[in-house]
């Protein structure tokens, strides 16, 4: 299980469609405006720590070819540029196991689902190091928490994780979001 996790904000509206642009319609420039409010999430967990790294959450090799990048990654590196102290790693994690999309699964579902996926392909970069996984949106967190389990069980210290969104609808994880969306997104 992963330490804390954090979001920019709610998914839904604006933040949802700028999300999809980028996710779905491929607008690579939505990962610009999006990084900048994944950083300001990353803001919140005070990371201070010499042994950082930020990993984003892996698409398998076939969605990935499909979709033509891994919007994850592309958030992470965004984020970074305001961050250039921070070591990003994007061939630690592996989704060794292409897996049916989450949407509409139950929470067992997708923990089923998910189980097994992932795999450490380099435990010595992860070992003794804290991580910070990202990814565009987090539901339930049995994503985040099944990366956080093989992270950890390759080593890795602490492990938070950093999304620019999350749904409103599940409210068995720990979220802090940006209180100004929170307050804009209330007021339209």
């Amino acid at each position: 299980m992963f330490s804390k996790a954090v979001a920019f904000g709610a998914y839904d509206q604006e933040l949802r469609g700028l999300i999809h642009l980028l996710k779905y319609d491929s607008v690579i420039p939505a990962a610009s405006v999006l990084g900048k409010m994944l950083t300001e999430a990353i803001g919140k967990l005070s990371l201070d720590s010499p042994s950082f790294v930020v990993i984003p959450i892996p698409l398998h090799a076939s969605k990935r070819r499909h979709r033509g990048f891994n919007q994850a990654e592309s958030l992470a590196r965004a984020a970074l540029k305001k961050a250039p102290g921070a070591e990003l790693l994007t061939d630690v994690l592996e989704r060794h196991r292409a897996t049916a999309s989450q949407i509409g699964l139950t929470r067992s579902q997708r923990a089923e689902n998910i189980r097994g996926a992932f795999l450490v392909a380099h435990p010595t970069k992860v070992a003794g190091r804290d991580v910070l996984l990202i990814d565009d949106v987090m539901t339930t967190g049995i994503t985040a928490s099944e990366c956080a389990r093989v992270l950890r069980k390759a080593g890795a210290r602490e492990v938070w994780v950093a999304t620019v969104a999350r749904t409103l609808k599940h409210s068995t994880t720990r979220f802090e979001t940006e209180p100004r969306f929170e307050t804009a997104a209330a007021a339209s």
